[in-house]
């Protein structure tokens, strides 16, 4: 099948690449000549493991190509996959102008059976205006499907691939047809495929990522009470996780979550309730626990230094959003950094991945280290922000002797409290107790 995917950033370039490994001919599109050269030139402008060796195979088969030419990347399509960014505005709705202008310059371009499909994560009745819109510019009925994606940064490709369903909102049962033989190579395990209108559809895109922030807000604000109770939050984690109605999933304690879609998509749901006329209340307040608990880390370190914080330096661990990726949009660590920055503190900052895009932030602010020990060195704490797989087990005598202070901040839970005490460490964790 001939496919176009407009947007070559995280969602459009994973999808492009997945589509093409089942055998499609795809086209990837994006105004940035810049992204196009970069994957013309065998980069990526994003970091996703796997995803490199999987755009060169199928640019070297000739399924994968990229373009800054959108007429001619569509006119042969059978389906035109949007899939362009769609950030949060001031007012706390999402911004869809970049949608707007591709349904616009895509009119004049398409195949009179062509299927514009909706990639993007958009508020619940953006499928029908772009419908009306290109239906009116054209002078006939446009076919404009939604299908969210549900991938998770560090995973996408394993997502894709093996997707738990997919979802796709439609008007005709042609289009739920064209679009359930695209998505049939990676439903043989008899994955649902589930299809509804396109408000719905829309909707199950928004109540997945407001129920997942959700969990990550209540086991924050379960893990600070333990802290206040002396109880372990990991034992309250596994007492309630085994309850097959609970789970296990996304009931880690930390200094909250970040990234390019929880923040966003919550205070887009609670925007939606406000133009419907209701209320997001519960939302409001996982966003409002979720920026108060990016607090906690810079709290536990001014309490634990008092005055004289501005002549220490401190050692930073992670520094994107989550591990496996690069990403680093409402990241922790740039509440932390902004923070300690506030105060005249010195920080030597490591991350697999994200330095690069922190220093395009901070510049000469920080010192950046590209080993997790070199950033040890003459500092008076550690702070883990990040649970990158080789921050879990470290040498703690190394550590020792490259720190002036044994003091660890673990925004992440990693190490076993009373083995760090037994070590000679001072350890703060999140939702844990430790004996004197």
């Amino acid at each position: 099948m001939n496919v176009a995917v407009v947007g070559t950033g995280y969602v459009g370039l994973v999808t492009s690449t997945c589509l093409a490994e089942s055998g499609n001919q795809v086209i990837g599109i994006d105004k940035d000549s810049g992204k196009i050269a970069t994957l013309e030139s065998g980069k990526l402008p994003i970091y996703e493991p796997g995803l490199l060796e999987l755009v060169e195979r199928n640019r070297r088969e000739q399924r994968l190509q990229f373009t800054t030419d959108l007429a001619g990347a569509v006119k042969d399509a059978h389906l035109i996959f949007i899939a362009v960014g769609t950030p949060q505005s001031a007012t706390g709705a999402a911004d869809l102008s970049a949608l707007w202008a591709v349904g616009d310059h895509l009119v004049p371009h398409l195949k009179s059976d062509a299927v514009v499909v909706i990639k993007s994560t958009v508020p619940v009745g953006t499928n029908r205006k772009l419908m009306e819109r290109m239906s009116q510019k054209a002078g006939r009925t446009i076919d404009v499907a939604s299908n969210p994606e549900f991938l998770k940064e560090g995973a996408a490709l394993d997502d894709f691939m093996r997707p738990d369903r997919v979802v796709v909102g439609v008007r005709r049962p042609e289009a739920a047809q064209r679009l359930n033989e695209l998505y049939a190579p990676f439903l043989r395990t008899e994955r649902p495929f589930l299809v509804m209108s396109p408000e719905s559809a829309e909707m199950t895109k928004y109540a997945a990522n407001a129920m997942l922030a959700t969990k990550i807000s209540f086991i924050n604000e379960m893990a600070n009470l333990c802290e206040k109770l002396h109880a372990d939050i990991n034992d309250v984690r596994r007492g309630i996780g085994h309850d097959q109605r609970i789970g296990f999933q996304f009931l880690f304690p930390g200094p909250g979550y970040g990234g390019s879609c929880f923040p966003k998509d919550v205070n887009a749901v609670i925007h939606l309730a406000k133009e419907a006329g209701g209320q997001a209340a519960l939302l409001e307040m996982v966003d409002r626990i979720n920026e108060q608990q990016k607090m906690v880390l810079p709290s536990k370190i001014r309490r634990h230094y008092g005055n004289s914080l501005k002549v220490k330096c401190l050692s930073i661990w992670g520094l994107a959003f989550k591990p496996r990726t690069d990403d680093i949009r409402e990241a922790p660590a740039l509440t932390l950094i902004d923070e300690m920055l506030k105060e005249g503190v010195q920080m030597r900052v490591h991350d697999p991945e994200a330095i690069a895009n922190v220093k395009a932030i901070y510049g000469d602010k920080l010192i950046y280290c590209d080993k997790p020990y070199s950033a040890l060195e003459g500092s008076d704490g550690l702070v883990i922000v990040t649970e990158w797989a080789e921050f879990r087990n470290p040498d703690f005598e190394v550590m020792r002797r490259l720190m002036k202070q044994p003091v660890i901040f673990d925004g992440r839970n990693l190490y076993d409290p009373k083995t760090m005490q037994v070590g000679g460490f001072t350890y703060y964790t999140i939702g844990r107790h430790v004996e004197g």
